[in-house]
Order: C-alpha cells, then sequence, then structure tokens
C-alpha cells in the first residue's frame, strides 16, 4: 500500500509539472503574439478641423453612404478572440471585411464614433445593421455593428494614454474631455489604435491615433457593478460636471484611469465646446438614429447630449 500511495504521489507530480510547462509554453506563446508591432515612420496626428461641421451628415457618418456594407450576401470568415461583446470576421457582398460586433456595446459605439467624427476626430468608420444574416452562422444577427476594415489602412496597437505625441495638445484634453461626454468609462490603452494611412502621391504616412472601442459608452460610469453601457436612461441621469474651481473643471467620473481627467481646465473646455456647439439638434439625433435607437431615446438621448454640451459652453462662456 505504501508503495501505490508513494507511486500515485510520484504521479501527481509529474502531471503537476507537465501542466505547468505547458501553461507556461502557452503564456510565452501568447505573450509573443501579443507583441506590439513597430510604428512606421509618419506624422502622428490625433484630430483635424472640421471646418464642415455645420453640413456633416451624422446619420450617415464619415464613409457616407457608398461605404455602407452590401448586405445581399454575408459570410463568415471567423470569429475575432477578446472583449467583452461576441465579434466575427466577415465579407460582405463587394468582397469588403469588416468586424461584425453584437451585443450592448453595438449601438453605444456607433453612436459615439459619429460624435467624434463630427469634430473632426479619427473613430473607426461604423454602420448599425438592424439585422443581418451571415452564411456559415445559424441565425441571424440583430443590431449588428459593422466596423470596416479597410485593406489600404493598416491598424497598430496601440498607443498609450500617458504617453504619446499629444500630451499637453488642445486636441488631446479635447479627447478626455470627450470620453467623458459620452460616459466611456472603459479607458484604457488597449483600446486605442494608430491607423497607418500612405499618400499615395508623395509616399508619407499619415498615422491617425483614435480610440477604436468605444463600446463602453452612453451608460454611467463606475465600479464593476455599478457601470453600465449603452443604457439611455442612466445616461440621461448621470451627471456632467460636478464642480469647476479656479482654472480646473471637475467632471462625474468614476471609471477607468481616472487620474487622466485631473487636468482639464477652462482653455481646454472652451477649445473643445467651439466645436460641439456648432453641431445641431438634428445632427446630434441622427447620431442616435445611426444606432438604430427607438424615436423615444432618441429624444432622450439627444437631449442629454445637448445638455451635456450647453453645460460646458455656459463654462467656456463664464471663464
Amino acid at each position: 500500500m505504501r508503495r501505490q500511495s508513494s507511486f500515485c504521489t510520484s504521479c501527481s507530480l509529474g502531471l503537476l509539472l507537465l501542466t505547468l510547462a505547458l501553461s507556461s509554453f502557452g503564456f510565452a506563446k501568447q505573450a509573443k503574439s501579443k507583441k506590439e508591432k513597430p510604428v512606421p515612420p509618419g506624422t502622428p496626428v490625433l484630430w483635424r478641423e472640421p471646418t464642415d461641421i455645420e453640413t456633416r451628415n451624422l446619420l450617415s457618418g464619415e464613409g457616407g453612404e457608398a461605404m455602407k456594407p452590401d448586405l445581399s450576401k454575408v459570410t463568415l470568415i471567423r470569429k475575432e478572440q477578446g472583449g467583452y461583446s461576441t465579434k466575427y470576421r466577415v465579407r460582405d457582398g463587394s468582397g469588403h471585411e469588416w468586424v461584425a460586433k453584437i451585443g450592448k456595446e453595438s449601438q453605444a459605439e456607433t453612436a459615439a464614433s459619429r460624435l467624434m467624427w463630427a469634430i473632426g476626430y479619427f473613430p473607426d468608420i461604423n454602420y448599425l445593421v438592424p439585422s443581418v444574416r451571415v452564411e456559415g452562422l445559424d441565425k441571424p444577427l440583430e443590431n449588428v455593428r459593422f466596423g470596416a476594415r479597410p485593406k489600404e489602412f493598416k491598424r497598430i496597437d496601440m498607443w498609450k494614454w500617458e504617453d504619446n505625441p499629444f500630451i499637453g495638445k488642445p486636441e488631446f484634453q479635447g479627447l478626455k474631455i470627450m470620453m467623458v461626454l459620452i460616459n466611456n468609462w472603459d479607458i484604457k490603452d488597449s483600446n486605442n489604435k494608430i491607423r497607418v494611412v500612405r499618400d499615395e502621391g508623395t509616399g508619407a504616412n499619415e498615422l491617425q491615433y483614435f480610440v477604436s472601442d468605444l463600446g463602453g459608452s452612453l451608460g454611467k460610469t463606475g465600479g464593476i457593478i455599478s457601470r453600465s453601457r449603452n443604457n439611455p436612461s442612466d445616461f440621461e441621469k448621470a451627471t456632467f460636471v460636478e464642480l469647476v474651481k479656479g482654472d480646473k473643471i471637475a467632471f462625474h467620473y468614476a471609471g477607468k484611469n481616472k487620474k487622466l481627467f485631473a487636468d482639464i481646465t477652462l482653455a481646454d473646455v472652451k477649445w473643445v465646446s467651439a466645436w460641439l456647439g456648432r453641431l445641431s439638434d438634428e445632427q446630434i439625433k441622427d447620431a442616435f438614429r445611426a444606432a438604430n435607437y427607438s424615436p423615444e431615446e432618441v429624444e432622450g438621448l439627444a437631449r442629454a447630449m445637448r445638455e451635456r454640451i450647453n453645460s460646458l459652453v455656459n463654462i467656456a462662456k463664464a471663464a
């Protein structure tokens, strides 16, 4: 009996060592696969002045009608890994590739990307499709965010909130205010991307820095239990500005990376409100219509967004 016990103990130890070895191998392989790609030479850009801001179509978005996915035939390429939402890489009837995201984040991300683009930032080009059948999947998908993945644009992971070429610049401070404006509590580096856009005439690269994943928006910020995403009621009730003290603005933000928002000044509010204040009520409503919200939700979300924008405009005027 003692020999059997000793033998079993040796077996257990051997299995434990083998498991640890395999786990270490898997971890090393995963770490290697997630190694950051080098950023090629180019001009970093975070924002571009929207000279046509009053006429920007927030219903169609940056891609307009021309870039809408061709739903005549959508086929599955593969299931994408990682993230909160289920995502599929698909090919549409015109042969273009998209990342189709389903779940609670899809509507919020579509609307938020419209608002970001409206004032000059570079979000993904997104469309919300109410229902689509994908060849290779068992049943139709509902409320699907189609995120464009043009082959001519190379995407690179990732840029860091605390280490980038725009620290202290108005457009970077404005980006932070935009994150609070849409109540995006998921502020982490892994949600940031760099899009490499090559000028065919000169051969020069433009490196467009942007927040790719905006799915944690349009709810309320908070801890893991209290926060929400894509919850119009929560967004409408949420407090926006807590305090204006001297030259600093304190926002009601309880999400990730809270310390990023401690240095927002009156000058920063003036800068971003000068652009946001030029959006019409109809444009703001179109951003939410594009995300397939109900008419009642569109009215409520647009009203809450206008109130937030007005708060920034009034702070800027009083400064």
